[in-house]
């Protein structure tokens, strides 16, 4: 029998300098977003941005790098393979956006509804943030020892397919928008990382081909606009100076926990759906031949929270679910500790800062592009072709979730409450399903995938019981939650159209579920297969 003998695996590979890139731009197109929501929607003081939520927010992104580099180093000793990539680590993208639209945004607005000044507005609010992170990292640190039991409760197709709806519908469709609202620049900049790292063509000159995509890209956009060529509304952005801040440790947090109680049913949520994430993003690594171990996953981004947290961030850090891409770019445990230490110590130094300010979206966006459609790709290749199916149907809450999301800036605020409470001859309203069924949409396609992966397995009383879950969920709001935000409540609570809406969705599941565990006993039940 073969021996492995442990070794030393090297530092830095070339695939290193790409997936150091990649994440890179991953992180700071995250920060872009916050950036333009906070400072752009909310008139929120700039320098509360970049000089307080900025630095922690960047520090606990150094910390979970550096821990995941640390992991990999370890994986690929004990195993005696080179070829190991660390789990890239990063501010994730929907509950960052979240956090600044439906939480940070609207309470420096209640603030100075109240008669604070912009300035102390805008404290709270960062003390608001940081004890945000708080309570989402030790909610994230108690679910952490669940996770590997999760893992064997639901298929792969589940956890891949999950991810592989966010993949394609938010972090594809998104920043596509994003890239196409400078065409030129932004599409330039998409056709050039397609063509290195889905096509593997090389350019003629000895530089990483996503840094190449990135400085073509920023040159046209900033050519054509001040030529007066560029997208209609170009601009240079306003200039926010730099300065050194260290991300010390303090207890502002402590005075935004009392703030923290109106907006629990939104926070405690956004940390459920990344110990779901985290499992999705350790069961993708394993396809992808890298077996780290989930509760480790999930334990390190729950510290990384933490420390963020405590340290003055305001969004919180999550395992990204696109380590496979990075493996496919070549990278292996270098490229984590690169984006680590410049994420970390370019936002105490004001790097980060000026980088988010002058960077232009469209051309930050093409990467996520180029990782949406890898970790779609990979979400079928590696699990059984007849769960494809079962994995389609789980792209579709996400669908409903994007909707969700952009209805508030297409429709006026007193169309938007007639659309979500008029029922009409069809049904429910339309636009509360929407609602309805994009909250809580991660936890839905996992249930809705496992379930049809079952009934094609000839599981049926396995998937009367993922049915019965979802149930469960849906009656106190962790799925399809009636509230327009997403958040969770007790049954007793609702009135009206609400409660009418959530029994509806509960007796759903539960009838189909019954009916499905009638069918288990009929002749006609397809036969289990393993």
């Amino acid at each position: 029998m073969r021996t492995v003998t442990p070794s030393r695996p090297r530092w830095f590979v070339a695939g290193d300098l790409n997936g150091f890139f990649g994440l890179l731009v991953d992180n700071l197109t995250i920060l872009g977003f916050i950036a333009m929501a906070l400072i752009g929607l909310f008139q929120f003081p700039a320098e509360i941005v970049f000089t307080r939520m900025f630095p922690g927010t960047a520090f606990g992104v150094l910390v979970g790098n550096l821990l995941y580099t640390l992991m990999a180093r370890r994986l690929a000793a004990r195993s005696g393979r080179d070829d190991v990539t660390a789990m890239p680590l990063g501010l994730d993208a929907p509950t960052s956006i979240g956090m600044a639209l439906l939480v940070l945004g609207p309470a420096f607005v209640a603030f100075k509804a109240q008669g604070q000044s912009p300035a102390d507005a805008a404290i709270s609010t960062w003390q608001l943030g940081m004890a945000s992170l708080v309570v989402m990292g030790l909610l994230k640190l108690v679910l952490s020892f669940f996770g590997e039991a999760v893992t064997r409760a639901l298929p792969r197709a589940s956890l891949l397919g999950s991810i592989a709806g966010i993949a394609l519908v938010l972090m594809g469709l998104l920043p596509l928008l994003e890239t196409l609202r400078a065409p030129v620049a932004g599409f330039v900049t998409l056709g050039l990382l397609l063509y290195v790292l889905i096509a593997k063509g090389r350019l003629p000159v000895p530089l990483p081909g996503v840094l190449v995509a990135l400085i073509v890209g920023t040159a046209l956009y900033y050519g054509l606009g001040l030529a007066g060529l560029g997208a209609p509304g170009f601009a240079l952005p306003a200039w926010t100076p730099l300065s050194v801040v260290l991300p010390w440790p303090n207890l502002g947090f402590l005075a935004g926990l009392p703030h923290t109680v109106p907006y629990l049913p939104l926070l405690l949520p956004f940390g459920l759906l990344m110990v779901v994430g985290g499992i999705n993003v350790s069961e993708s690594a394993r396809a992808a031949g890298d077996d780290y171990r989930t509760r480790d996953i999930l334990l390190v981004e729950a510290f990384a929270t933490l420390v963020a947290g405590v340290c003055g961030g305001v969004a919180q850090t999550t395992p990204y679910i696109g380590q496979p891409a990075y493996k496919h770019m070549g990278a292996r445990s270098g490229y984590t500790l690169l984006t680590g230490l410049f994420v970390g110590i370019g936002g105490m130094l004001g790097i980060i800062s000026g980088l988010v300010q002058w960077l232009p979206l469209a051309v930050l966006a093409p990467i996520i592009v180029y990782v949406a459609i890898d970790i779609t790709t990979q979400a079928f290749q590696a699990t059984p072709s007849r769960h494809a199916g079962a994995m389609v149907l789980g792209f579709l809450p996400s669908v409903a979730y994007l909707l969700a999301i952009k209805a508030p800036g297409w429709i006026a605020p007193e169309q938007l409450q007639a659309l979500t409470t008029q029922a009409d001859a069809h049904g429910l309203p339309e636009l509360a399903v929407i609602f309805t069924l994009g909250n809580g949409f991660i936890i839905t396609a996992m249930l809705w995938t496992a379930s049809v992966a079952a009934m094609i397995d000839g599981r049926l009383r396995r998937a009367a019981v993922f049915l019965l879950v979802a149930a469960v969920l849906a009656l106190f709001g962790l799925i399809h939650s009636v509230d327009p935000r997403g958040g969770i409540y007790l049954p007793w609570q609702l009135q009206g159209l609400a409660r009418t809406i959530s029994w509806q969705f509960v007796g759903a599941y539960v009838v189909l579920a019954a009916l499905l565990a009638l069918l288990s006993f009929t002749p006609g039940a397809p036969r289990r297969t393993t």
